[in-house]
């Protein structure tokens, strides 16, 4: 036994096991250093979150108050103290036909009033665009925060693949260097121990070839007395008749084994035909059954094309409906709190 081979593997395999310990180490700091980051990220999103729900309360608190709003003379509860009587006089615009008070073609303010409700629709609009902008502009700044966050962490989640890919090539680098030279050691014993097995062989046969019994000499069958004239163990000779009769026993030998060899190949003749059979009904089969799905593929497409025709006339014809009848819902309400 090569004791110092033995001690060098043992030092090579510990060194190469620390390493493995410390690269481990290393990558289970990492892991612990992203988890950090990425709690203080989400620590940090929340308080902005938090932040921001803030300072929409504080906004919506200071500037949105109930007073601002326009339906807030429908839920105001002082509008029966701040309403005024039901009839000031016989021009009053707000007595209505049943009141008796009030018959066509007496409306003198119509021109004001009209123009006063073009303009409060118009204001409404514009507020409403106004509206519709901010919330833009806000969900593409949120967005963008969000966009930049995730695209930080990707860098750094590369980074990190890459610091691992490295430390991996290192110690494949290692690993292959130490094989190589395992492999180079294990061939020179191979060596060594093939030449020892060759030279070893060669004893042998020179041995063998110098002994009686491959020489086949007879005086060896001799035996020592005459109750055992000869010995079974070094017997190298046969008489004719023996010959003949192992000869014959060979010959019907061969022909059973050529008849069994007949009898098998025409069993797997057989068995090749009804294998190709079956091959060909299934492959028939399955030809059928493709052409079959594709139908039904074809016949699925074209009833998903209609289907998906139908639901986009529905929902252009509900858009249409619905940018149709808002404003017009939205005028009457603000007509009726204005006559009102």
């Amino acid at each position: 036994i090569d004791k110092d081979a033995l001690d060098a593997q043992v030092k090579e395999r510990k060194i190469q096991e620390a390493a493995e310990k410390a690269q481990h180490e290393r990558f289970a700091h990492n892991m612990k250093k992203n988890d950090k980051l990425m709690c203080l990220l989400e620590e940090r999103q929340k308080n902005e979150i938090k932040e921001m729900n803030k300072a929409l309360s504080e906004f919506q608190k200071n500037c949105q108050k109930p007073e601002t709003r326009r339906e807030f003379d429908l839920n105001d509860p002082q509008a029966l103290k701040k309403d005024r009587p039901a009839r000031v006089s016989d021009d009053d615009p707000r007595c209505t036909i049943s009141g008796m008070q009030k018959f066509m073609g007496e409306d003198l303010n119509c021109d004001q009033r009209m123009k006063f409700q073009k303009e409060q629709i118009r204001e409404w609009s514009l507020q409403q665009q106004k509206d519709r902008k901010n919330a833009l502009a806000d969900q593409k700044l949120a967005d963008n925060l969000y966009d930049k966050f995730r695209i930080e962490l990707d860098r750094k989640i590369m980074e990190e693949q890459r610091k691992e890919e490295e430390s991996r090539r290192v110690v494949c680098e290692a690993t292959k260097t130490f094989n190589r030279i395992q492999a180079a050691e294990l061939n020179h014993k191979n060596e060594l121990e093939k030449a020892q097995k060759i030279k070893d062989d060669m004893d042998e046969i020179t041995c063998l070839l110098r002994g009686d019994f491959l020489s086949e000499n007879p005086d060896q069958a001799i035996g020592p007395c005459s109750k055992h004239p000869v010995l079974v163990d070094r017997w190298k000779g046969m008489n004719q008749e023996q010959l003949m009769a192992i000869r014959q026993f060979q010959k019907e030998q061969a022909l059973e084994k050529q008849r069994v060899r007949e009898q098998e190949r025409r069993r797997d003749a057989e068995w090749d035909r009804q294998r190709l059979q079956a091959a060909r009904v299934q492959l028939l089969w399955e030809r059928h059954q493709q052409r079959q799905d594709r139908v039904q593929r074809q016949d699925l497409d074209v009833r998903n094309a209609e289907l998906s025709q139908e639901q986009k006339a529905k929902n252009i014809y509900l858009k249409e409906e619905e940018y149709s009848n808002i404003p017009t819902e939205e005028f009457y309400a603000q007509f009726n709190t204005t006559t009102r």
